[in-house]
């Protein structure tokens, strides 16, 4: 699962092949639990879980994980928190993506102190993806990250 990821501001990879499943968000209170849960159920439909060993466990965890620090962040910089978060599975590989509406793309702080909360979402992002970066979209933007299948 673990891999160099890379951001690539301004290009993303097409999630045109696949099955997509799609969460409207009406606001950011709750948003972090619903993307959660929906993406939890989403890797039930595509047999992430339940896992069958450690290493498709851990990987559906930090998909969830990441969900959550995506979303986390539209919540916390975007004017009404996030719009939508899309989950793409082509069998290959999992994208997730989480728009909103601000047109102000995501970027790593360059160090952080890991003893104070805060700023610590995109470097787990960084750390635990193959690859995430942002595009503009609608006026706001649409940030992205990819995982290879644990199956």
């Amino acid at each position: 699962m673990r891999g160099p990821s890379t951001h690539r501001p301004g290009r993303a990879p097409t999630a045109a092949t696949g099955e997509t499943k799609r969460l409207a968000f009406a606001g950011g209170e709750g948003a972090v639990q619903r993307g959660r849960e929906f993406s939890r159920e989403a890797l039930r439909s595509w047999h992430w879980l339940p896992a069958v060993d450690d290493e498709e466990r851990d990987a559906a965890e930090d998909v969830l994980l990441m969900v959550s620090e995506l979303v986390t962040n539209a919540c916390l910089h975007a004017p009404g928190g996030p719009r939508e978060l899309r989950l793409n599975w082509n069998g290959a590989r999992l994208r997730v993506e989480v728009a909103d509406a601000s047109p102000v793309p995501p970027r790593l702080r360059p160090s952080v102190d890991p003893g104070r909360p805060g700023g610590h979402g995109l470097r787990v992002v960084d750390r635990l993806s193959r690859a995430w970066g942002s595009v503009p979209e609608g006026g706001g933007k649409l940030v992205w990250l990819e995982v290879p299948s644990p199956l």
